[in-house]
This record gives C-alpha cells, structure tokens and sequence, in this order.
C-alpha cells in the first residue's frame, strides 16, 4: 500500500512539475508576443507623428515652390500608403515610399535658399529630425523585442509550445534597399 501511495504521489508531482513548465512556458510566450505587438506600435506611433508634420512642411514649401507638383503628390500617395497600412509589410513599404519622397522634397528645400531661412520651416524640420529619431529608436527596440521572441520560440521546450499554439516568427523591420547610399546634397553658391 506504501509503495502504491508513494508512486501516486510521484506520478501526480511530475504531472504537476510538467503542467506548471507548460503553464509557465505558454505564459511567457504570450508575454513576448506583447511585447512585440507593443514595440511595432511605438513605430506606428512615430510614423502616424510623421504623418502629421509632413502636411505642415509641404504647405510651407508649397508657398516656395508651387511648381513642384509631383514631389507632393508623391508625398501625398506615401502619407495616404501609410494611413492606410494593415500590415508590417504594408507599413514598411509605405514608410519606403514616405522616405523617397521626402529626400526629394529635401532637394527642392536645397534650391531655395530663403525657405531654409523662414523660421516655421525651420522649427517644421527640427520637429521632423526629432521625430525621425524617435522612429529609428523604436525600430530598433522592435528588433530587439522581435529577437528576443524569435529565439524563445526556437528553444527547447518552449518550442514545442510555440508549435502547439502556432506562436509564428516576427517579422525583422529592415532598411529599404538603397538606403546604404548616403543622399547627396549639394548647396547653392
């Protein structure tokens, strides 16, 4: 009877100590993938600021260079991209496009050398600056919450959870191509 009760009681602590592991590892899954979702939406967040100054900025260069239609109608279809992003992908893209337009908004500023001197401008693009370093800060703290997901679904046994509930892989958000190559920006003599 002893032995009968002894190897119950082992029998129900591994059971247990396997429910509690699974328990623990589901939970920390879940942890990691918020994490995740919170960390593109600081992205979202500082690409939806961007969004908003750019309006400001291209009224302001309007006034300077009403002839340059097609950079704002770009920037125009590049701000709209972006509202309208459902995906990381989407989003990505749509940021891509964002960033070609703006460096070509940044060589029309280039030929004309009174708009760099008005002050809204000049307060519009600090803002612009700023916020730019906000949403390389909150991509790079994507990627690294994305890391740290990626790799606790990879390890064993967590993967064996993560497989079982279909915890899938975050997507890494990367530079556009191209966008190793410095801009070249000249100034007028």
């Amino acid at each position: 009877m002893k032995k009968g009760l002894i190897a119950f009681i082992v029998i129900i602590a591994a059971v247990l100590i396997i429910v509690l592991s699974a328990v623990g590892s589901y939970n920390g899954l879940v942890t990691k993938s918020e994490e995740v979702e919170t960390a593109f939406s600081q992205i979202s967040t500082q690409l939806q600021r961007r969004n908003d100054l750019i309006p400001n900025i291209v009224a302001t260069v309007q006034g300077y260079a009403a002839h340059e239609a097609e950079v704002f109608i770009a920037i125009a279809e590049a701000r709209s991209a972006l509202a309208g992003a459902q995906s990381n992908a989407e989003m990505a893209a749509a940021d891509d496009a964002m960033n070609s337009a703006l460096a070509r908004l940044l060589v029309i500023i280039e030929n004309y050398p009174e708009l760099k001197a008005n002050t809204q401008f000049t307060a519009l693009t600090d803002e612009l600056a700023g916020t730019e370093n906000r949403i390389a800060n909150a991509r790079m703290e994507y990627n690294n919450v994305a890391k740290d997901y990626n790799t606790k679904i990879r390890r064993f046994p967590t993967n064996i959870m993560a497989a079982l509930f279909n915890f899938d892989k975050a997507d890494y958000f990367e530079a556009a191509e191209g966008s190793e190559v410095a801009p070249t920006v000249s100034f007028p003599q």
